[in-house]
């Protein structure tokens, strides 16, 4: 509905009552319509359900057509990285906010700190979709309210050409929501655990869920040791109970991202249950590590298991975990993401340990041969030590097409001397070319980096620090940041504008006119900040 149609609407609708509600505004009512235009959640997970579908297509017919994220772990930088992607980019498309487990863990616990264990409160994560939802609507209301104000000064000034260019923004007006990648671990519990998760993670606005086969209760970061998986069928029990979730609030249109651990994760917890030979529970357990024993060779207290006639006894930890045979978890890796694919997943996401793209394009070229249109999500992790690895692969390289390394040491590569090196350089653009290479070769429908705005808060407020409360006192946040912000077009410089100020003495004028006691006035000192 266009801004006229929503001001007719409103005026029909005030002329009914008779005069009683001749005080209110129908373009006031029609401006609040428009910076309000999701009302609840599910209306925000219903419309970027159908962006990611729809991005998905996109990417099936050129690869070139990838989708990007960052991780957020407040609504707050949520918001300024769309505010800065909309002003630099000019549009939303294809880029998203990924929601970190491992932030929420790390920074919005109530029991502090936490290790990416599975220990936060499961409630956090919706909590942080709704507060992320709850500032991009803000970003919304701050930049449309900033056109009503356009329009206004236009028609003060008699600008009919101004008047239809800035109506014209007002009705083709992109907005700040975008899908949200949401983590919600290995499910917080059982099936019906991860179902009740799901479904709170919907109603705050989330389209898309990433869930994980690690066991719930020895739940480990990614990039960790002691990872233990789950059985398939165990897993693919909360990928259907996400499917319900979706299914139950009409979301038909929900997405749901599988992550395999395998490949870094030598343990399981159980034994999966098998009917028959090669059905999926016997394919997990082909995978333990085993040795044969006689019926007189058992031990107390053994668990054996038959297979192709032979009493096999899985090797079993102290700690009551059972190994997989060392060099499986590439095909482990593998049957993960087809198992997933074939019973409702939408999306894969494995987790390596390093980015190397012919890695990744091998297990995607196997499991493209059984699920053709078979996509990624892919974490472009800080726990990668990007710089050293992508060294190290052009130093292979190199060795390999028979140049001469000599001028470098491969344990060493990270040293700043090697920033200006043919090597360094051409490590450098391999980084910067990740992304579009492995969306190409590898299948890599997604980029994201899990934590990188924890990194730049950190960095950004030891740099404040550092001149600050040295020598520069005042100048250290005057010319590092102030001036920057200004001169960039930052949009929080003016931060009583963007915490909402403006729209508060809009709305302080339709409730009480001329009365209206405003805050944005001639002594308003963000009024310095104008030019």
């Amino acid at each position: 509905m266009s801004y006229q149609d929503h001001i007719s609407d409103v005026t029909g609708l005030i002329s009914a009552k008779n005069g009683t509600w001749d005080g209110i505004s129908p373009e006031a009512v029609a401006r609040m319509r428009l910076q309000n235009r999701f009302r609840t959640g599910l209306d925000i997970a219903k419309y970027t359900a159908n962006i990611m579908r729809a991005d998905m297509a996109a990417y099936d017919a050129d690869h070139a057509n990838y989708t990007q994220s960052l991780g957020c772990w407040h609504g707050f930088i949520a918001q300024q990285k769309m505010i800065s992607i909309k002003k630099h980019f000019g549009t939303t498309k294809r880029r998203y906010i990924y929601l970190s487990g491992w932030m929420i863990a790390a920074l919005r616990s109530d029991f502090g700190p936490l290790p990416d264990q599975s220990m936060h409160e499961k409630t956090s994560v919706p909590a942080l979709i709704a507060e992320i939802y709850t500032f991009l609507r803000q970003a919304d209301q701050r930049e449309l309210g900033m056109l009503f104000r356009d329009l206004d000064a236009a028609r003060t000034a008699g600008d009919l050409a101004r008047q239809k260019e800035v109506q014209a923004k007002i009705d083709h007006y992109e907005t700040h929501v975008v899908p949200i990648i949401a983590d919600i671990d290995a499910g917080f519990g059982n099936a019906e655990a991860t179902y009740l998760l799901a479904k709170k993670m919907i109603e705050a606005g989330a389209c898309a869920l990433q869930i994980e086969n690690q066991v719930s209760d020895e739940k480990q970061c990614g990039h960790q040791d002691g990872k233990v998986t789950v059985p398939h069928e165990d897993f693919l029990a909360k990928v259907r109970a996400c499917r319900y979730a979706f299914l139950e609030l009409g979301i038909e249109e929900g997405i749901i991202v599988t992550r395999t651990d395998s490949l870094g994760a030598g343990l399981t917890k159980q034994i999966a249950v098998s009917k028959e030979p090669g059905d999926l529970g016997d394919q997990y357990n082909s995978f333990l590590d085993c040795e044969e024993v006689q019926p007189g060779d058992a031990h107390n207290g053994d668990v054996i298991i038959n297979r192709n006639g032979k009493m096999l006894r899985p090797k079993r930890l102290a700690s009551n975990l059972y190994q997989f045979r060392a060099g499986t978890g590439e095909d482990r890796c593998v049957l993960d993401s087809i198992t997933s694919l074939q019973n409702g997943a939408d999306l894969l996401w494995i987790e390596t340990e390093k980015p190397h793209v012919e890695q990744i394009a091998g297990m995607m070229d196997r499991i493209r041969a059984v699920v053709p249109n078979a996509k990624l999500a892919y974490n472009n992790s800080p726990s990668f030590n990007w710089t050293l690895n992508f060294r190290q692969q052009v130093y292979d390289a190199m060795k390999a097409e028979g140049k001469d390394v000599s001028a470098y040491d491969r344990a060493k590569l990270m040293g700043v001397a090697y920033d200006a090196t043919p090597l360094g350089i051409e490590a450098d653009e391999r980084i910067r070319t990740f992304q579009a290479d492995a969306a190409m070769r590898a299948g890599i429908f997604h980029h994201l980096i899990t934590l990188p705005t924890y990194h730049t808060a950190a960095l950004s407020t030891d740099n404040l620090a550092k001149e600050y409360f040295g020598s520069q006192g005042m100048l250290g946040y005057v010319l590092n940041v102030q001036r920057e912000e200004i001169r960039q077009g930052i949009a929080c410089v003016k931060h009583q504008n963007m915490s909402g100020s403006d729209i508060g003495d809009d709305h302080k004028e339709y409730f009480a006119g001329e009365a209206a006691l405003k805050a944005g006035g001639s002594h308003n000192t963000m009024n310095q900040f104008a030019a």
